[in-house]
């Protein structure tokens, strides 16, 4: 079904199955389903908030639905949405936001009590991520956000007498110099998914942005040929980046087993694994700021919670109160602090300034500080369907099969713009 018929339909949908449901009870309290994609650190610190919030009070009962991963999660929404029986609660990829928001099937939140009020961090927040995301209603806020950091064995690197990498000539130099090969045995200088968010990064990193503050797909022009072509290289010419294998998240996976065994030496992947690794390594973790071209860039990430118009009005305001909840200071700084996430609340940011924690976790400090140099994401509802059907299938193409990086961009392109809304 193409993008624009797909929206009109869950419009359609949306409207005719709203009215439908009645809230759900038990005893004094409103039910409220939260759907989410975290797995292992992330969803066992959910989980533990969603209990506390449980205890708090007498009148909400959040009941946490696990969905797989972001892009399987958002596979469900649909479904349920096509079948009338949405949540109340879910988060969705960043991406993704516009086209829900342009679909109907997301509840504006301005009229939410203290929504317009909350102490977000506005390079988070919906203002901030997206061009333009100020003139738009409010239907997302943030909770789990990140940025692509770079992550380091300081043993390794320490033992090869490498400095962390800051520039795009200082990771060729770093990676080739870290690479080791015994017969079939390699431990790589460097490792990244191929994927999405890490080639928008290049993409930035070499003064592009793949799309135009319109929303036009423009995939970088000669910036993301640089971004793609410098991948090849090292995978390829160079011989010293190992892409993981796998899709998705399998992918992202994959690289963090191989920085933890020691068959990588760098790796550039989410802050929201920053927990993770620095619990798993046998070794000390440096985490430090992705590495630049001509500029210092970054996208942002994750996820922002959404409330679904679907739903019956009493479970969502009863999962408002629990969102709300969660952008607290306290909530904002256990996540933060147990995950690797940001803090999404500036009075949450304060706290963690003011009691030292960032003197003593530095790594904690890298992603905070690199949104200053983060990009915001156009407010286009083909955003997530240029990324997924047009982008993402040709990146894997050009650097694992070699593919001439011109071609496969001008042909992403041309699939980006094809019954584009």
């Amino acid at each position: 079904m193409k993008a624009l018929s797909r929206r009109r339909w869950l419009q359609a949908l949306g409207a005719s199955l709203a009215a439908c449901r009645a809230p759900r009870r038990d005893g004094s309290r409103t039910v409220v389903d939260l759907w989410f994609a975290y797995g292992g650190t992330n969803r066992t610190t959910l989980l533990a908030l969603v209990e506390r919030f449980n205890r708090s009070q007498r009148a909400v009962t959040v009941r946490p639905v696990y969905q797989g991963d972001y892009f399987e999660c958002l596979a469900k929404l649909r479904t349920a949405i096509a079948a009338g029986v949405a949540p109340a609660l879910s988060h969705v990829v960043g991406e993704v936001v516009p086209y829900l928001a342009g679909a109907g099937v997301l509840d504006a939140l301005d009229d939410y009590e203290g929504a317009r009020a909350l102490p977000l961090v506005r390079a988070l927040a919906q203002s901030g991520s997206y061009v333009g995301g100020d003139r738009h209603p409010l239907v997302a806020v943030p909770f789990n956000r990140s940025t692509p950091v770079l992550y380091a064995n300081a043993r390794m690197l320490g033992d090869a007498g490498v400095r962390v990498p800051d520039t795009w000539d200082a990771l060729r130099d770093a990676a080739t110099a870290l690479t080791r090969r015994d017969g079939a045995n390699v431990r790589w200088g460097f490792e990244v998914p191929i994927s999405w968010w890490f080639w928008v990064a290049l993409v930035g990193q070499a003064g592009g942005s793949v799309l135009d503050a319109d929303g036009r797909p423009t995939l970088g022009g000669e910036a993301g040929v640089k971004a793609l072509r410098f991948w090849q290289e090292l995978v390829h010419e160079r011989r010293v980046m190992r892409p993981p294998p796998g899709r998705d998240y399998n992918a992202w996976q994959a690289a963090n087993q191989d920085f933890l065994a020691g068959r990588a030496a760098l790796v550039m992947t989410s802050s929201a694994f920053l927990r993770y690794l620095e619990r798993n390594a046998s070794f000390p973790v440096t985490a430090a700021p992705v590495p630049r071209d001509v500029r210092a860039a970054v996208p942002t990430g994750g996820t922002f919670f959404v409330l679904l118009k679907q739903a019956p009005r009493a479970e969502r305001e009863a999962a408002w109160r629990f969102l709300r909840w969660m952008c607290g200071a306290d909530q904002t700084v256990e996540w933060a602090t147990r995950t690797g996430y940001l803090p999404v609340a500036t009075d949450a940011v304060a706290r963690l300034e003011s009691e030292g924690y960032y003197r003593s976790h530095p790594n904690d400090r890298v992603a905070l500080d690199q949104l200053r140099d983060a990009q915001p994401w156009p407010w286009s509802e083909n955003l997530f369907r240029v990324q997924r059907d047009a982008v993402e299938p040709r990146l894997e193409e050009a650097v694992l099969a070699r593919r001439d990086a011109r071609a496969a961009l001008d042909e992403a392109r041309a699939a980006a713009r094809e019954d584009a809304p």
